[in-house]
């Protein structure tokens, strides 16, 4: 089976000889790569263009033919939403963000787990202490 491969401005042909002599011609359209806006740019996805929110999530993403990827995100303070094609760099400094995002997240949860455990730690030395502890209790 041999192929052969010719560009043309927004497509590529690639003829294809099978096996019993037939020829096929598939053609592949490529895609055009949207501009990402400035702003963008400038303050990173995870910053919402229209409150200046700093809490911008993907809701879904999806890679494009090589291009980059296809990723719809959205602002839980304003609700904005918008989908958008966004060159590999700029996913991965998102993607970062995300993962910074999400240490801090782990840190506050440890912190007030703490917080938490300290406090029931605290009623229970109290009610211990004060006899309000009986057998029946466990």
């Amino acid at each position: 089976m041999a192929a052969q491969e010719q560009r043309r401005e927004g497509q590529t042909v690639k003829r294809v000889e099978l096996p019993g002599g037939k020829t096929i011609e598939v053609v592949y359209f490529q895609e055009v790569k949207p501009e990402v806006p400035a702003a963008v740019d400038v303050q990173g996805l995870h910053v919402c263009p229209a409150c200046d929110s700093q809490l911008v999530h993907p809701v879904h993403w999806s890679e494009v033919d090589g291009l980059g990827w296809e990723v719809t995100l959205r602002c839980p303070n304003c609700e904005w939403i918008e989908t958008g094609v966004f060159d590999q760099d700029t996913v991965e400094q998102f993607d970062e963000e995300l993962d910074r995002g999400t240490d801090d997240l782990v840190e506050d949860l440890k912190r007030l787990v703490y917080a938490n455990m300290e406090e029931q730690v605290e009623r229970f030395t109290t009610a211990l202490n004060a006899d309000h502890i009986l057998p029946e209790d466990f």
